[in-house]
């Protein structure tokens, strides 16, 4: 578990602060709480079964968004921990990661996390975290589209606020190669198996031109495309993705977006890697093997993603933490000091 701890040191202290120590602690003491599967069996019994309606109202609506909320845990659990920190709207005070390098015209489906939060209060009022909804909401979508499921733990708290700038300064790049995601998912204890395991969430989904051009046209400055793309392939993407395309234009990540399968794994082994984050994986020979396992094991491919995402959901630091009754705005402001 990753956790960051508090240094409190030991001085005179005033009669009139010491409640609001006590506070403090309390909220950082539950924000470090041990979590479970069963954390809301007493408080919100139908709190999954809820969760799960919702995301299927969402697929049958658009499958896509499944996708997209999916995406939720990774861009929320590798900054600050899982604490629903990326759901939190600009303030006047605070820029939020909503709009940072890594999530600006690319997260989507926000509001279908508006609706299982809307459900949950209605059922369980100030009960359920939207740090929680993510974890709970990720799970079903891969399910929902024909992947694995499985038991999460649960009982997060939600953070008071959010960092655009660690949001920057933390989140992967599509030019992102092996090397550098292999040592950005050491620093959370992530192994190499786990990296491509997890990387496998593009089974579903789509990409924007955006993330796609200088691999098309420029690739590491030499003005042409990248050479492990395949022929055929390359074709198609430069007819999705011309010089002049509008770059918000989407694209999919794998030949089955909208079925949770090991098919982007057997695209990569055969050069059809959409982003070159992906495509690295096959040709790095470090991440290589776990590809081609991947690829022809989709039971061996199901079961590292679980313990991947397992993984990830357990990232926390110890905060001050609450229950979002909106999960765009804390309920109230984070205290700074003592």
């Amino acid at each position: 578990m990753h956790k960051v701890g508090l240094d409190i040191k030991k001085n005179t202290m005033s009669p009139l602060l010491f409640p609001l120590l006590l506070l403090l602690v309390h909220i950082i003491t539950g924000a470090a709480v041990q979590l479970c599967p069963d954390y809301y069996s007493e408080t919100c019994p139908e709190a999954e079964t809820i969760v799960r309606g919702v995301m299927k109202k969402a697929y049958d609506r658009e499958p896509r968004s499944l996708a997209s909320v999916m995406r939720f845990q990774f861009h929320d659990c590798f900054v600050n921990g899982c604490d629903a920190s990326m759901l939190l709207d600009d303030t006047p005070t605070m820029l939020g990661e909503k709009l940072s390098l890594s999530n600006i015209n690319s997260l989507r489906s926000y509001e279908v996390v508006d609706e299982v939060k809307e459900a949950l209060e209605k059922a369980c009022p100030g009960v359920v975290s939207c740090a929680d909804i993510i974890i709970m909401a990720s799970r079903d979508a891969v399910a929902l589209t024909g992947g694995p499921d499985w038991q999460v733990k649960v009982g997060r708290l939600d953070s008071l606020t959010a960092s655009q700038e660690a949001s920057d300064n933390i989140m992967p790049s599509p030019r992102a190669n092996a090397t550098s995601l292999i040592d950005l998912f050491a620093k959370f204890n992530l192994s190499v198996k786990d990296l491509v395991a997890l990387s496998g969430s593009h089974s579903i989904g789509q990409g924007r031109c955006f993330s796609i051009m200088f691999r098309m046209y420029n690739q590491s400055g030499t003005g042409r495309p990248d050479p492990a793309i395949e022929p055929k392939f390359r074709e198609k993407l430069k007819k999705l993705c011309p010089l002049n395309v509008d770059q918000n234009v989407t694209g999919d990540l794998d030949a089955t977006p909208i079925i949770f399968d090991n098919q982007y794994f057997k695209d990569l082994a055969s050069g059809r890697g959409f982003l070159n984050s992906d495509q690295t994986l096959f040709t790095f020979p470090q991440t290589r093997g776990f590809v081609k396992l991947f690829s022809s094991d989709q039971g061996e491919f199901f079961k590292a993603f679980i313990e991947g995402m397992i993984k990830m959901g357990d990232l926390q630091i110890e905060q001050p933490g609450e229950i979002r009754k909106n999960c765009r705005v804390a309920n109230r402001r984070p205290i700074n000091t003592f």
